[in-house]
């Protein structure tokens, strides 16, 4: 506990910044606040900026993808509204147009896509395994592959996208240990903690919208 107290408490400023971020926007994503893409944004610029600086290429072409991500995300959340919305009237009865909602994609859809997503990671981890001197190909290919689709659905505040975080977290925290990253093992510890919470907020929030619109729902 001491070392990994050490370790924190060392960090050089650009990194502790972007892991303080990266931590903020997770906890204000799972509040479904606006503000988690600007915390997003700098964060993943700064990774992107710290992993190329160390030769980290695909880490840093990862957090690339997670830069456009933020920004795309607010978009979503600021401007788009989903297909089933409707404009809504406040109690002066002036209409507004309201912002993109949570929303819950089909069991039998995520299976479709879960198996294209093996695929694809089985294919790319056959290529690291046989092509790089990557260590466990296989699972670091699968959580980056999953990990993208899941920002995807952060963007588009489908429900399900925090029981993604958690397996792929949960996996990148064996990871980490094996490689005796255990620091950073700890703070995807906090991930997992965090996506169970943000699971449950957002699921409350959907049901609590679903009684505002048909308050029959709540009998």
């Amino acid at each position: 506990m001491q070392d990994i107290l050490s370790y924190f408490i060392n960090l050089p400023l650009l990194e502790l910044t972007a892991m303080l971020l990266a931590l903020a926007y997770v906890i204000l994503a799972a509040k479904g606040s606006l503000w988690c893409w600007p915390a997003a944004f700098i964060s993943t610029a700064l990774y992107t900026y710290i992993f190329y600086d160390v030769l980290l290429l695909m880490d840093s072409a990862l957090n690339a993808y997670y830069l456009v991500m933020a920004v795309y995300g607010y978009w979503c959340w600021q401007y788009k509204p989903t297909n089933n919305e409707s404009k809504c009237t406040d109690e002066n009865n002036n209409t507004n147009s309201s912002h993109i909602t949570i929303v819950s994609w089909q069991l039998s859809w995520h299976i479709k896509v879960c198996i294209v997503l093996a695929i694809i990671a089985s294919a790319l981890g056959y290529f690291m395994a046989n092509n790089t001197n990557a260590d466990f190909p296989y699972l670091d290919t699968f959580t980056t592959v999953y990990a993208v689709f899941a920002t995807y659905l952060v963007t588009q505040k489908v429900l399900e996208n925090w029981l993604y975080w958690i397996i792929i977290d949960l996996i990148s925290i064996y990871l980490y240990i094996e490689k005796s990253l255990f620091p950073t093992a700890v703070l995807f510890v906090i991930y997992v903690i965090i996506a169970a919470y943000g699971y449950v907020s957002w699921r409350n929030q959907r049901q609590n919208s679903a009684m505002r619109l048909d308050p029959a729902l709540e009998s």
